[in-house]
């Protein structure tokens, strides 16, 4: 059997944003921090998903979640470092699109949430 010549860290790296969501739950906190709702409604993701993959990316470090105290509590998600260190590539993966997906394979506009 042949061994993975691939860099085991950038299989690592693939299969973070390969999850489900992830990429677009970074690409939606890039302008500014997000309370759950919030994304929720902007990518049309399931709560309990969310969920997971938001206790998921706080683990790895890419954000972090604040606490605000007030009533009704507020909790706000935002990128680490780590995590915004992604918006270049995320950008480069929105042009790439752009020049290479044509529109008509691109999903109803109520399951493309964001267009530009």
């Amino acid at each position: 059997m042949k061994q993975s010549t691939i860099c085991p860290r950038f299989e690592k790296a693939v299969s973070l944003l390969s999850q489900r969501w992830t990429a677009l739950v970074i690409y939606q906190m890039l302008d500014a921090p997000q309370r759950f709702g919030e994304i929720q409604s902007a990518i049309g993701v399931s709560g309990k998903v969310l969920s997971d993959r938001l206790k998921d990316m706080e683990q790895e470090g890419l954000i972090k979640r604040d606490v605000y105290p007030e009533t009704p509590v507020v909790i706000e998600y935002s990128l680490t470092d780590k995590g915004r260190s992604l918006e270049p590539v995320l950008r480069d993966i929105e042009q790439w699109s752009q020049d290479w997906i044509p529109p008509k394979e691109v999903d109803a506009p109520e399951t493309n949430q964001t267009q530009h």
